[in-house]
């Protein structure tokens, strides 16, 4: 075998099932050598959205995922992408062809483009170790919860390996999903015990589990249940506590008013794998001037780096909050719980609960209206992905998920046309469930290829498309202000015409009775995508944005 058959093969034995991407000469052998030993390789229409379904991917499958590349510009076409897996800590392999001669026209310095958006570099250096160092960016991927580029540069691809006794995988989780059993992962005594001791003395807590914390969900409720704390989640952690009648549902920019003033009024807050930046936090507002606040990591270094913490608590968060529920012993306090305070958040805290004027009119629906009657009507069991924007708040808050592993917001990096590829993704990562994308029309046109894809892989998938006609973030930003629209305001484009040459199906909403066209999809056969374009409301700015452009 040579190399590039070589680190296929490994992949495939670690587990990795499925891996994303567009095939280059660079790329082509590593690609067919994970097929041939039982990958599935999913071709995108561009590396961009490549590398957004194989985070996407690997977020919502718990596994490592594995996105495929050409040397040079293959790489630079996904670095947005990688970009976003980086900063969110998704565990994801890049294969990425290398030119290491500088004369080549596909050179680029790959390892420094790792570096600059917080991905690891590592490299298959020589044919006697190309197994070990598949294995070793497996590991740094999946215990680390890191992004790895694996460079494979062209002169040693093609070289035999010889049968090298221990170059085996052996030593590495082999079932392809990401762990989090690293160094850092057993927490001090001392600070445990410490957290004990606030739990104890705490009139009303709340909890905030963010992306370290998703799979941590029965650990926290029995710590929560314990200590008499609320629940509540980062964006990136939706529906982790979905079904407990103590679930806030989202902290921050996106929490509705009963879910801020119960945050607000909070006397002991505890961040789970959550970076308490200033989205979760609302710049700070969240936190109550006589707020203990607690922070609890895998990484020491996350420990205040946002917001000033009391108590810092460096470990894996279920062993935490195991240790912490052992230390607290038998006794269950009340804490912020009560029978009356179960009956405002069953009756309030949903954002549709919220009365709000209806803003439909003219042709436009409004935006809140629109997602309440589509909450409705899609089934329960989905996986909602959402793209950035003004519009991103209506389907985040206003469409249910059913779960942890029901939502998917790769907004790390807030990059606009992201939201289809990762949609796909997500789809494949949860099989059983409709797949729905929410697009602003800027990121739907950003990422239109990838309806091919849509369509090619037989994707049931919903895709609405909330349109403005322009960035409505920029527009109510800078509008106000009397600044010219110009550059950030386009004329109607007929995107459900454009869904239809893909080979969607397709509906125009700008009107309530317009989702009449959704009923009759849903309930037939769903053979193709179905793509909903609507024309929404644009008098005013999202109820959240005011707050988002504070941090600009």
């Amino acid at each position: 075998m040579n190399v590039a058959e070589v680190v296929g093969r490994t992949l495939a034995r670690l587990g990795v099932d499925t891996a994303f991407g567009v095939v280059g000469s660079g790329n082509f052998h590593v690609t067919n050598a994970l097929v041939a030993h039982g990958a599935r390789y999913v071709a995108a229409r561009h590396e961009g959205g490549a590398a957004t379904m194989a985070d996407a991917y690997a977020r919502l499958s718990g596994r490592v995922g594995v996105l495929s590349v050409h040397q040079g510009p293959g790489l630079t076409n996904a670095m947005t992408g990688i970009a976003e897996a980086a900063k969110s800590r998704t565990p994801l392999i890049v294969l990425a062809g290398e030119a290491t001669e500088p004369r080549s026209n596909f050179f680029v310095d790959q390892a420094a483009l790792a570096e600059a958006v917080g991905a690891v570099p590592l490299r298959i250096s020589s044919a006697e170790t190309a197994a070990d160092d598949t294995a070793e960016a497996f590991r740094v991927a999946g215990e680390g919860r890191r992004t790895v580029l694996l460079n494979l540069p062209l002169e040693v691809q093609g070289r035999h390996v010889p049968d090298v006794p221990g170059t085996s995988v052996a030593g590495v989780a082999g079932t392809g999903t990401s762990g989090g059993s690293g160094p850092m992962a057993v927490p001090e005594t001392g600070e445990t015990a410490r957290l004990a001791e606030i739990l104890a003395e705490a009139r009303r807590p709340v909890f905030v589990a963010g992306r370290g914390a998703r799979e941590a969900r029965r650990e926290l409720e029995e710590l929560a249940e314990r200590a008499g704390a609320l629940l509540a989640t980062s964006a990136v952690a939706r529906g982790l506590f979905r079904g407990s009648r103590w679930d806030l549902d989202v902290s921050g920019g996106f929490a509705s008013p009963l879910t801020a003033e119960l945050i607000r009024d909070a006397d002991v807050l505890v961040g789970w794998g959550c970076a308490l930046n200033m989205w979760t936090m609302r710049h700070g507002t969240l936190i109550g001037r006589d707020t203990t606040v607690v922070q609890v990591d895998l990484e020491a270094a996350a420990l205040g780096a946002h917001r000033p913490a009391h108590l810092g608590v460096t470990g894996d968060v279920a062993r935490v909050a195991r240790e912490v529920t052992r230390l607290l012993g038998d006794d269950t306090r009340t804490g912020y719980r009560s029978a009356a305070l179960a009956t405002r958040i069953a009756g309030e805290n949903r954002w549709r609960d919220v009365p709000y004027t209806d803003e439909s009119g003219g042709g436009r629906i409004d935006p809140r209206t629109l997602t309440i009657e589509l909450d409705d009507l899609l089934p329960a069991e989905r996986v909602l992905s959402i793209d950035s924007g003004n519009f991103m708040g209506y389907p985040s808050m206003f469409l249910d998920v059913p779960d942890e592993r029901g939502f998917c917001f790769t907004q790390a990096f807030q990059s606009v046309g992201l939201g289809l590829a990762t949609a796909i993704g997500a789809a494949l990562a949860q099989p059983g469930r409709l797949p729905v994308a929410a697009l602003g029309d800027g990121g739907a046109l950003m990422g239109v290829a990838e309806l091919e894809t849509v369509v090619r892989l037989g994707l049931p998938m919903v895709i609405v498309v909330y349109d403005d006609d322009g960035y409505g973030a920029e527009v109510h930003h800078f509008g106000p202000d009397g600044h010219p629209l110009d550059t950030v305001t386009f004329p109607p484009v007929d995107i459900a015409a454009i869904a239809r040459g893909f080979g969607c199906e397709a509906v125009t909403v700008g009107d309530r009775s317009d989702l009449a066209g959704v009923a009759r999809w849903l309930d037939g056969a769903r053979e193709r995508p179905l793509l909903i374009h609507a024309h929404v409301s644009r008098a005013r700015g999202s109820w959240w944005l005011e707050e988002a452009f504070r941090g600009h």
